[in-house]
């Protein structure tokens, strides 16, 4: 069976190795259990039920909640050489009748339905028709009204798969479920006594930042600029921000779509396709947008307001890297945010305590907004994962775009002042009172007789506040649920008032953005290209993390191009020859590729296939404009600094940019012939255990080298053993 899983992986996906998680459940779902799998969203879930479809017999349907994503998968399972179809209300009566007959004759291995066509006659008619082996549920959140997708529809799948003649396995799949929505899901889809399977909700590809107190609007103007070569998704609280946000970036000339519930039918399906497809790089959207998205090359998404929960952020968030690739999620915030949801929450007809419960969600949601902490730890802490690190080396916070602020004497003069006022009254009023507002409510209340009365008149009401929220966000301070939450003291902060500890802050520093390389660039646009002919979305083709991988290997021929994470032998026979001569065109133009000595050649693949044609002269133009003479490259600045004796750190701080970006500045400087001393960065055994570990797992991913070794050894370690010995 062990042997059928990977070849199945292997020729139709291309893959070598599973993700984290997925051969588990894979081997659950095989043996016949139910199972739940809670997999953070580019964890690949959907491999987690299409290999077993592909390995068991008989039919697997796969219930999806929007015709997007059934749509996009199908598509791409198609393209892979697997039989697969959807059933939604986009098709024409005799379209269905056709799909229907084919699918009682046993010709796809996968068929995916919307919830709401389940309990139709065909579908019962169909069920009693054909072997159904698996019935994979996907976004199964939405079955929970505790969640954040809630769908009627959800309720009746329980109930329809107990009326299947031969019940088969059940799996349900989620990206983000707290511990009530998990119980939700077991009990109303009726499983029976499920393998449940939380494999993490960590995306360490994610880079997670929250931005305060700067105009929005200009700082994605700038963002925009700087990453014109990259797709990504603007969330915005209402429609009326969205449409004014999409119409300012037309006019400054960028190429934008908008996507809201106040646009027809017509005008949303074009945007989505057209930003699937993209023909457009950035969309501007309210929440109505993104669920089942399967484009897998978003590499940021900015929140111009804030979301309501937790659980919506990381859910929008998460559709940034899903191909694993680094993504940035940046959340704009604005104290203002945090009137515009309570007013959200005041004009839905839900009962008071379940409103308690999402002003509850809110103030969790304003805590990370302030958090001085890893940002990750306080997500994943959220949806309940235990033993978190404190930090992440990939958010804000964490990383050396940061430094650390001693706050306790303002600490100090907020919680006297909160004690003096009797802990009764908000953040507003406090703030008010530190300030010397001259109100007529303090007034009125005896406040201006404090002795904390102006003791804080040197900062503005808004900075005030803002101190007072992070001091919530680290549980020195707390509050009451409602429409109007009150201060109170925690007991953390009666130590701070003694002097007997302190309080320190992180500030932000500078970033520094990174461009993609020319040859990325170049596989990017012939990939666009094949996309428009064939007319599917370009991550049909191949997704972002495989062209990246492509400009980095720069394989030869057919055999190299079949190491390439993702490309399997349909894909190779498809479209490799394809690549092949554009990496070799681009490459001979400059250097010869490694492994490629003078005089080499691609080799055709096997089989006969034709050389493909040759990308047209646009293609070959489309690298990344040059930079201008006289600007030396950022990693040349980062060698110098090198060589003058500056460590890596030191240079981190001196730059203002992250480690992590000097110690790749580093690397590619010794890719292009610099000398740099190993020494500095590895000793003789940690080389020795890094190399008989390559030589045992194999050198396809860094995660499966670094799973391999000791925790203590570090991804750059890695890289630098692999570049030393290149």
């Amino acid at each position: 069976m062990e042997e059928k899983i990977q070849q199945v992986l292997k020729k139709y996906f291309g893959y070598s190795t599973f993700k984290p998680g997925q051969e588990t459940i894979i081997n659950s779902i095989l043996q016949g259990l139910d199972t739940v799998g809670i997999m953070p969203t580019g964890g690949g879930k959907s491999l987690c039920y299409q290999v077993p479809a592909l390995v068991m017999p008989g039919t697997t349907i796969v219930i999806s909640p929007l015709i997007a994503l059934m749509k996009d998968q199908v598509d791409s399972l198609n393209t892979l050489g697997v039989p697969a179809a959807y059933i939604s209300s986009t098709l024409t009566p005799k379209e269905i009748r056709d799909r229907l007959v084919n699918a009682s004759r046993g010709i796809y291995k996968i068929l995916y339905v919307a919830p709401e066509r389940l309990t139709s006659d065909y579908m019962t008619s169909l069920a009693e028709a054909i072997t159904i082996s698996l019935i994979a549920i996907d976004e199964a959140h939405c079955v929970s009204q505790w969640g954040h997708d809630f769908r009627p529809s959800y309720r009746a799948i329980g109930s329809w798969i107990e009326s299947i003649p031969c019940r088969p396995v059940v799996t349900a799949f989620t990206a983000t479920a707290t511990a009530q929505v998990r119980r939700d899901i077991v009990k109303l889809l009726s499983l029976n006594r499920p393998d449940i399977y939380l494999t993490g909700f960590d995306r360490e590809n994610l880079y997670f930042m929250v931005v305060k107190g700067l105009d929005r609007t200009r700082y994605i103007d700038q963002y925009l600029k700087e990453h014109s070569q990259q797709s990504g998704i603007i969330y915005a609280a209402t429609r009326n921000d969205v449409d004014t946000l999409y119409q300012h970036l037309k006019t400054r000339g960028y190429k934008a779509g908008r996507y809201h519930a106040g646009l027809t039918a017509a005008e949303r399906t074009y945007t989505q396709e057209a930003f699937i497809y993209d023909e457009i790089p950035v969309i501007v959207a309210t929440n109505a947008f993104g669920l089942g998205i399967d484009k897998s090359n978003v590499r940021f998404v900015i929140h111009h307001n804030m979301p309501r929960s937790l659980e919506n952020y990381y859910q929008e968030a998460g559709r940034a890297g899903r191909d694993g690739e680094p993504g940035e999620c940046i959340l704009l915030f604005s104290p203002a945010d945090i009137q515009i949801q309570k007013f959200l929450i005041e004009q839905t007809v839900m009962s008071e305590s379940r409103k308690q419960k999402e002003y509850l969600k809110l103030q969790q949601m304003v805590d990370y907004c302030h958090s001085t902490r890893c940002l990750r730890q306080t997500i994943l802490e959220y949806f309940g994962q235990k033993n978190v690190p404190d930090s992440c080396e990939n958010c804000a916070n964490c990383n050396q775009d940061y430094e650390l602020k001693d706050i306790t004497l303002e600490a100090q003069k907020i919680f006297s002042c909160i004690k003096r006022m009797r802990e009764r009254f908000g953040t507003a009023l406090v703030a008010s009172v530190l300030k010397g507002s001259k109100s007529k409510r303090i007034k009125s209340l005896g406040f201006n007789r404090l002795s904390t009365y102006g003791i804080m008149a040197d900062m503005s009401i808004p900075a005030i506040g803002e101190l007072i929220n992070i001091l919530i966000a680290e549980d020195y301070l707390s509050t009451t649920g409602g429409q109007y939450p009150v201060i109170h003291l925690n007991q953390k902060a009666w130590p701070v008032l003694r002097s007997e500890a302190r309080v320190i802050l992180r500030m932000p520093r500078k970033q520094e953005v990174e461009a993609d390389s020319s040859l990325f660039l170049a596989l990017k646009s012939l990939r666009l290209e094949i996309a428009q002919k064939e007319q599917v979305p370009p991550y049909v083709i191949f997704h972002d993390r495989t062209l990246r991988d492509m400009s980095i290997q720069m394989p030869v021929d057919y055999e190299s191009m079949l190491m390439v994470n993702g490309v399997g032998e349909n894909k190779m026979k498809k479209y490799g020859q394809q690549f092949l001569d554009l990496i070799n065109r681009l490459c001979t133009e400059t250097q010869p590729p490694y492994g490629a000595g003078p005089g080499s050649t691609l080799v055709v693949a096997p089989g006969g296939a034709a050389p493909a044609q040759k990308p047209s002269s646009d293609i070959l133009n489309t690298p990344a404009a040059p930079a201008k003479k006289d600007k030396t490259p950022s990693h040349l600045i980062t060698w110098e600094l090198y060589q003058k004796g500056d460590s890596l750190p030191e240079i981190a701080r001196e730059r203002e940019i992250k480690l992590q970006t000097v110690q790749e500045h580093i690397l590619r400087c010794a890719k292009e012939g610099k000398t740099v001393n190993w020494e500095d960065f590895i000793n003789q055994e940690e080389e020795k255990i890094i190399l008989e570990t390559v030589q045992k797992v194999g050198k396809e991913t860094l995660r499966t080298i670094k799973d391999a070794l000791p925790e203590d050894i570090t991804y750059f370690s890695i890289k630098a053993v692999l570049c030393k010995n290149q």
